[in-house]
């Protein structure tokens, strides 16, 4: 078997391993299925288990999303790719806006985020233009949208309107333009093969929450911060973190690194993701609100779509430039 996937091409080994991942999907589903059937035949159950099968089915509801959306990228190039989540960085950026008030000062700049600064920067990304790519945001942008806002003459809360539109834009727009350009790396050797990085890390990270969550559900220990998130404990966290980089060690036959290479390149995203996740779950409370799709009603057209990338958004810039770094690319 292993003699036999060797044999094929790049091409043919990503669009293996996309088989191999609806395959297990397609298992998991069944199974969770199964169980829903029984526990419904079971009125005696307790209602927190019927809560645990609804925080699977939505963990699985995710990591669908994900598959989905990385096998349409990959299959439609990586300058699809690149359009692709380009739309995927717009509908976040809404979704975050829409529970984001803003005022009547803010259109311009607005205006600017979605309409200049995201098409630009995916621009960049599908052009290569690494080195510019990577300061246009924190460094141009930084900069162009307070002046654009000064020019709306609105002082009311300009700090905070300001730091909300930032931090959108660094999170939807800056943080998942990373994941497509992570498919423009050009690693000697590796050529028709940069899906598997993606694939690579968006597994590590999905599998240190999926593990955390398991693991929090075991151990019950009280959680860190309990006005953020009432499943974050450091004991959990840390078993989601090793877990998922020692699985990405056992990874490193489909990736350009090295076992202890790709080792660190887990743990790094698994940190940068987990912390990342509560982060954003802060933004969520601050806002008073459970999810970014209002609990699955669709608000902005891609309902809860931040829920299921905002990992993502945190571990993808991190991992690029670690990699780029290390490898000198």
């Amino acid at each position: 078997m292993n003699r036999y996937l060797r044999s094929l091409t790049g091409t043919e080994q990503v669009a293996a391993l996309f088989i191999i991942v609806f395959g297990v999907l397609v298992l998991a589903s069944a199974a969770l299925f199964i169980v829903s059937l029984r526990e419904r035949a079971a009125d005696a159950r307790s209602e927190a288990r019927k809560l645990e099968l609804l925080d699977d089915a939505r963990l699985l509801r995710t990591t669908w999303t994900m598959a989905v959306i990385f096998w349409i990228g990959w299959a439609l190039g990586e300058r699809a790719a690149t359009v692709l989540f380009g739309l995927v960085a717009f509908l976040a950026l809404r979704e975050f806006i829409t529970l984001s008030p803003t005022h009547r000062g803010d259109h311009r700049s607005l205006i600017l985020a979605f309409f200049v600064v995201l098409p630009i920067q995916f621009w960049l990304v599908g052009t290569e233009h690494f080195d510019l790519f990577t300061v246009f945001i924190p460094v141009y942008v930084f900069l162009a949208i307070p002046v654009v806002s000064a020019l709306a003459d609105d002082p009311h809360r300009f700090l905070e309107r300001n730091a909300k539109l930032q931090w959108g834009i660094m999170v939807c727009v800056y943080g998942i333009s990373h994941v497509p350009a992570l498919l423009l790396l050009d690693f000697p050797g590796y050529r028709d093969k940069s899906a598997f990085l993606v694939f690579f890390l968006v597994f590590v990270v999905q599998t240190c929450m999926l593990v955390q969550h398991l693991a929090w559900r075991k151990l019950k220990r009280p959680p860190q911060a309990p006005h953020i998130s009432q499943s974050f404990n450091w004991l959990s966290w840390l078993i989601g973190v090793v877990l998922a980089s020692l699985l990405g060690g056992l990874l490193s036959a489909i990736t350009p690194f090295k076992p202890g290479q790709a080792v660190a390149m887990a743990l790094i995203a698994c940190i940068s993701g987990s912390l990342g996740h509560l982060v954003m779950k802060a933004l969520k409370r601050d806002r008073g609100i459970t999810n970014w799709g209002l609990q699955g009603q669709s608000v902005t057209g891609a309902s809860g779509l931040l829920d299921r990338v905002d990992a993502l958004c945190f571990a993808a810039p991190i991992f690029f430039h670690s990699v780029r770094w290390f490898f000198r690319l």
